[in-house]
């Protein structure tokens, strides 16, 4: 008897606010210095909470939003930033624990 699987995706499981804020705390520290792999985590998120009303709230057109937050997308910061705000949230900076020198 073979198994039949069927493809996670994570956007299904993100029901709260809580379970997205747990989310992308997660996928910040997991990312490391990858900044794709927070953007897609900002889309994982966009399609949990509706990426119709997003669109309406950065200002972009639902397309643009989907390709921007896609694998082969590569958004601007000005489009993180206004994505990570119509979510709720906000771009902060914050010191490191390893002081670089420069």
């Amino acid at each position: 008897m073979a198994i039949k699987t069927s493809r996670w995706d994570s956007a299904e499981h993100l029901k709260t606010d809580e379970d997205i804020r747990l989310y992308l705390e997660a996928c910040l520290e997991e990312a490391g210095d990858d900044p794709a792999f927070l953007v897609h985590a900002l889309g994982v998120v966009a399609r949990a909470k509706n990426m119709s009303q997003l669109a309406r709230d950065t200002g972009l057109t639902r397309e643009g939003l989907y390709k921007a937050l896609s694998e082969e997308g590569n958004p601007t910061f000005a489009t993180v930033a206004k994505v990570a705000k119509a979510l709720g949230y906000q771009v902060t900076f914050q010191p490191a624990s390893v002081k670089h020198a420069f």
